[in-house]
Parts: structure tokens; sequence; C-alpha cells
């Protein structure tokens, strides 16, 4: 039985597309946390926010990563603000491998990131709330079993990258 395998990082680093990739190449399940949460809860992740509010949403967050941790040999993507939280960052330093996809803000800035899906930046004109995120959970990020430099690699190197260090932790 192989241990979990985790991607945190900032919103569109590409824990999702990474995470699908990574499942299909090592024969793993594949969860997306911020998916799993939408499709239960019949709504998106911004309507859960302004509805609900992001204590409710984190609250959910929580016992979801922790339901799913429990659940062996499997690829997880989290949230991108998933991992700031003690409790989870715990549960998954303890019993899985995790890597944060870590991308510069720059190269973050570069990218067509949906904004209207991230509750936490209104708008993708307001770069200084992407900055504010990006500076204050990079610290967090990187207590992450491995960090994975994307700004140079393309996926396949990335999964490449991640493949060869998770199969030398599990052995």
């Amino acid at each position: 039985m192989s241990k979990n395998l985790v991607l945190t990082g900032m919103m569109g680093s590409g824990k999702s597309t990474v995470g699908r990739e990574l499942s299909k190449r090592l024969n793993l399940k594949f969860v997306d946390i911020d998916k799993l949460i939408e499709k239960r809860e019949k709504m998106p992740i911004r309507k859960i926010f302004s509805t609900k509010g992001e204590k409710y949403f984190r609250r959910l967050e929580q016992s979801t990563c922790l339901k799913i941790l429990k659940k062996p040999s499997t690829v997880i993507a989290l949230g991108g603000g998933s991992f700031i939280n003690p409790t989870i960052r715990k549960a998954i330093l303890e019993k899985s491998v995790s890597f944060h996809l870590d991308i510069s803000l720059n190269n973050l800035k570069k990218r067509k990131i949906n904004f209207k899906k991230r509750p936490l930046i209104k708008d993708k004109e307001n770069t200084s709330a992407l900055e504010t995120i990006y500076n204050s959970r990079k610290k967090v990020y990187n207590q992450a079993t491995f960090s994975v430099n994307c700004n140079k690699l393309d996926k396949v190197k990335i999964l490449d990258q991640i493949c060869e260090l998770y199969e030398k932790s599990n052995s």
C-alpha cells in the first residue's frame, strides 16, 4: 500500500491538471478537493463563500480533506488554502507525501487563471490580492515534503520529477 500523494500550492499552480495526469501514470485514484466540495454542495466554491461564508467553507474543506486522507493510494489535489490549515497540514505531513508546486508570482500572473472562480480574488486586475495571498502562504507551502520548482519545467518534466520523488519515498 502506498502513501497518498498530495499536491499543494497557489491557485493556478496546476494542482488539478498535474494530479489527474499523475493518477493516470501511477494508476492511483484522483481526488480534487475543491471539485468534490462543489459536487457535494451543488454550487461553485465562489458561491459557497458568498452565500455561506469562508468560515463555513473552511470547516467543510477540513472535514473533506481529513476524510479523503484516510483513503490509501490516492492522488489528492488540495485547494489553494487547504495546506494553510494546521490540522490538515499535520495530517498530510504525518501520513502522506506532499508536493508543493512552486511557481513564481510573475509566472502565476502570466497564467490564464479563471479569477471568477477564485473567491479570494475578485477580478484579474486585482494583482495586489494575489500578491498578498502568495506572500502569506509561500512559507507554509514550503513545509511540504518536497517542493517542485515548476517555473522552467513543462508538464511532462514536472510529472517525471514528482513520480521519481514519490517512488523513492515509498521504498
